[in-house]
């Protein structure tokens, strides 16, 4: 009696393709190449330590005790049989199947479905082909031999089972590796299979595999824009869920189609109907009771699609549909699903970007290429970069990466043109996405030339606008008569996945464009020779919306800082633009001073409180770039502004002379309150240059004009300014009765930042004056309002005002973390003090007898290594 192996086996059945045509060929010559092709295959079963339990005729059934040797036993025999010579010049080709299971024995023998199962997947397998079940697959799939891969076939109905199967074919260089489809009773899945792993969608994944249900929600539609990945998402979801639906998932590519004739008829062709069921009526019939998933890819150019979705939804009540489109269908029971792109780096370390799918999926995809690719500590900024200015699209990061093969990350990143020219060679991929410029204007062509006259006059935003800036810049453009509200024409680019709606700050709708989509835009303006008109309208309106804010600061700091902020890019492409044009054909070089220098000076709060003090200077030093331009009272602003920024940096040689300059020009136009405010700043310049008693004569007649003009903001100004005066000559009463009125003012007028500002220089004045307590506890109380407000200038005095309270309170280990956390944050936004050697040196003299210098170098480091704002919220806790 046989030994036969027991438990878990593999189940080989294999025989001759056409081996009847085979033998009318041959004649006697059958005989020999029968005799020939059982000798390799028994030399094959044995090398996999095959038992062989039967033959009839051309055909085996072997058995193995492992998987591993099932399949090298069968690449062996495909190998022998290709290179042998057959009589006549033939080619015998054996089709071969294999399935790991549990059988029965039974007298000498194996029964059970496991061996029916094995035996119709080799039933439906090519001469020369090599199918394994999922079971062999994932058992063997880590022991194939050398030049053999797997392939995935997908999921497979075969006669007598009654579920379906996935199944996969064994790849071997060499020998043949496309075959016609499997002859099974019909793939359950005709999904396109990946040749990469999906990068960064899990959560999408999982999520969207949770929601689709056959009993609730049976239709649901991916949105976006091309290129974001919502035909990649899709297959990975329908594959995810397919053994749900058992009569198949079946994807219906659409991206051609253009009617819904043609869409009905591109069903039938996926369903493999027969000529005569291709009509509408007769396909439904076919797909009634059906448990099926259909995948529509790309719906948004489809005139009709909305109704044959809608009749396929009514006539096969247990069929789902997943689509993906630009826009909704807008069909009863729809379930939209937008598709961002995918996650960028938080910063560009090495570590944070192995954790962004879109730096994953570009390593991924440079590795295609470029198998020695590596993410690493030269290239991650570059990688990074050139993921960001790709907005994490997929799409673009897939044509990107491909350019590795050829240019470093950094020679990449030199030639990406606004993220739109990166194409493809690729000549798989539909034309539309061959580039990425085409991806996006498959959308932007769909549309009316109304509303293609709106979209372009969205590229000149940058990070977003509100409505009422979109209208500013779209006047003219209109749907008709009366001109369309500008909601009207957003709807239809929201739909078509060109702009995304948001709420803003202020709870109203805001739109934004991703900046692939934007630059399209842009450069669709700039044909249509439209982009000096609108970028025009763009820099008056939020001229408009800087002067606005300006005045709101006063009155809330904290919703002018926030709106500003939100408000900041498109301020920067404001400046941008007026400082490019201005002068040019056709420009008035008045205009265009108007424009940069009173923008430019508008925000010179904004530079200054809210931490942007290198940007602001680099904007007025080149809207100050203009020799020709005669005297004014702006001017005289912007110079002064231009000084305080340049004072904060340290450079206070420069910053004195151009406050000079401000303030002789402010008199010659004879401009008060700009004469009053050049006063401050050069006497602000003089204090830290140490002229003391000269900055306190300049103070003096700042605080004299400006209690004339009788404005309470420039008076507050003046006070506190002067009061530093007094406190550094040791006036501390006076320094203080100073203090105590500018706080008096900017209490009245409700302004809370200036309220910090003042009382934080009360707090400073009492603990240099010897009363610690009182300013410890001033300090405290102003913990909250100063992270709340967000200023590093103030936040940066604060803490070094803390600092010395906490000295004189006898805590030097905080002290000292305080110390060197305001130092790293100087250092990081390049705002240096000019006094802190003078500082370090006294903070050291009133710690060194209740710490060692060792541990108060240490906890100086460890302060430098901790965010300021942390440790000051770590005191408003004690």
């Amino acid at each position: 009696m046989r030994d036969l192996p027991t438990g878990t086996v593999s189940m080989l059945f294999s025989d001759i393709e056409r081996s009847t045509l085979l033998l009318t060929r041959l004649g006697r010559d059958y005989t020999e190449a029968l005799d020939r092709h059982r000798g390799l295959l028994r030399s094959a079963w044995a090398a996999g330590a095959g038992t062989e339990m039967s033959t009839e005729g051309d055909s085996f059934f072997v058995v193995f005790p492992t998987a591993g040797g099932a399949v090298r036993a069968a690449v062996l025999a495909q190998r022998g049989l290709e290179a042998e010579a057959w009589p006549g010049g033939e080619h015998l080709r054996v089709r071969i199947g294999i399935h790991t299971g549990t059988p029965q024995l039974h007298d000498s023998d194996y029964v059970g479905m496991d061996v029916h199962r094995a035996a119709r997947v080799a039933a439906a397998a090519h001469g020369g082909q090599i199918v394994l079940t999922s079971a062999t697959a994932e058992l063997a799939g880590g022991l194939l031999p050398e030049g053999v891969r797997l392939k995935d076939l997908g999921t497979h109905h075969f006669k007598d089972l009654p579920e379906p199967e996935r199944v996969f074919q064994l790849a071997i260089d060499g020998l043949k590796e496309d075959f016609p489809a499997l002859r099974s009773l019909g793939a359950s899945s005709n999904l396109p299979i990946p040749t990469t792993p999906l990068v960064g969608r899990e959560p999408a994944v999982s999520e969207l595999s949770r929601l689709i249900d056959p009993r609730d929600v049976r239709l649901v539609t991916l949105t976006g824009p091309g290129g974001s990945g919502k035909t990649r998402l899709a297959i990975e979801v329908a594959a995810r869920i397919a053994a749900t639906f058992p009569d198949g998932v079946f994807f219906v590519p659409l991206a051609a189609v253009a009617d819904a004739e043609v869409m009905w008829t591109s069903i039938a062709d996926v369903l493999a109907l027969p000529r005569g069921a291709r009509s509408p009526q007769r396909l439904l019939e076919q797909v009634a009771q059906r448990a099926a998933l259909f995948v529509f890819d790309n719906l948004e150019q489809l005139h009709g699609a909305d109704d044959v979705v809608t009749q396929l939804l009514e006539a096969a009540p247990r069929a789902t549909i997943i689509t993906t489109s630009r826009r909704a269908l807008g069909v009863p029971g729809e379930h939209l699903y937008p598709v961002p792109p995918l996650p960028l780096p938080v910063r560009p370390t090495l570590s944070s970007a192995k954790e962004s799918p879109a730096v994953r999926l570009f390593v991924q995809q440079a590795r295609r290429v470029r198998p020695d690719f590596r993410l690493t500590a030269d290239n991650v900024t570059q990688v990074v970069a050139i993921c960001r200015q790709l907005d994490g699209l997929p799409l673009a990061i897939e044509l990107s990466a491909a350019r590795i093969r050829l240019l470093s990350p950094r020679a990449l990143l030199r030639r990406i043109d606004q993220s739109l020219d990166v194409a493809t060679r690729s000549r798989q991929a539909p034309s539309r996405q061959r580039t990425l410029r085409e991806t996006i204007a498959w959308s932007y062509h769909l549309l009316s030339a109304q509303h293609q006259a709106f979209f372009r006059r969205l590229g000149v935003f940058a990070g977003g606008a509100d409505l009422d800036a979109v209208a500013a810049v779209s006047e003219g453009v209109s749907l008709g008569s009366p001109p369309a509200d500008p909601l009207d024409h957003l709807a239809e680019l929201v739909d078509a996945s060109l702009v995304v709606m948001s709420d803003g700050p202020d709870g109203e709708p805001r739109i934004t464009l991703l900046e692939t989509i934007r630059s399209f835009a842009r450069d669709q303006l700039r044909d249509a020779g439209e982009l000096d008109v609108v970028h025009s309208a763009h820099a008056q309106y939020y001229l408009q919306v800087a002067e606005r804010l300006q005045g709101l600061r006063a009155v809330d700091h904290l919703l002018a800082l926030h709106q500003a902020e939100t408000e900041l890019d498109n301020f920067r492409e404001a400046l941008a633009w007026a400082l490019r044009s201005r002068g040019g054909p056709g420009r008035d070089g008045d205009a265009d001073a108007a424009t940069d220098l009173r923008l430019s000076s508008s925000l010179g709060w904004l530079w200054y409180t809210g931490g942007y003090v290198l940007e602001g200077s680099r904007w007025l030093e080149q809207a100050l770039d203009r020799p020709e331009r005669a005297p004014s009272g702006q001017l005289a602003e912007g110079l002064a502004l231009y000084a305080n920024l340049l004072i904060t940096q340290g450079a206070l040689e420069r910053a004195g002379e151009l406050a000079l300059q401000s303030l002789t020009m402010a008199r010659v136009v004879g401009d008060d309150p700009r004469e009053a405010y050049a006063m401050v700043v050069l006497g602000t310049a003089q204090l830290h240059q140490g002229d003391v008693h000269t900055a306190r004569q300049t103070f003096e007649d700042a605080l004299v004009l400006n209690r004339r003009i009788g404005d309470p903001d420039r008076v507050h100004r003046a006070l506190g300014n002067l009061a530093g005066v007094e406190e550094e000559l040791g006036n501390f009463a006076h320094a203080e009765e100073l203090t105590q009125e500018a706080l008096g003012i900017v209490r009245q007028a409700g302004d809370a930042h200036e309220v910090a500002v003042q009382s934080q220089n009360l707090a400073h004045l009492l603990t240099v004056s010897g009363r610690a307590e009182e300013a410890a506890e001033i300090a405290r109380s102003l913990i909250d309002s100063v992270l709340q407000l967000r200023s590093p200038n103030l936040t940066m005095a604060f803490a070094n005002t803390y600092m010395n309270i906490l000295l004189r309170l006898g805590d030097p280990f905080r002290a000292a973390q305080l110390l060197g956390s305001e130092q790293a944050m100087r250092v990081r936004l390049s705002l240096p003090n000019p006094h802190e050697d003078e500082e370090l040196a006294e903070a050291w003299i009133t710690a060194k007898d209740v710490i060692s210098r060792r541990d108060w170098e240490l906890e100086i480091q460890r302060g430098r290594e901790t965010e300021l704002e942390a440790l000051l919220a770590s005191l408003s806790d004690r």
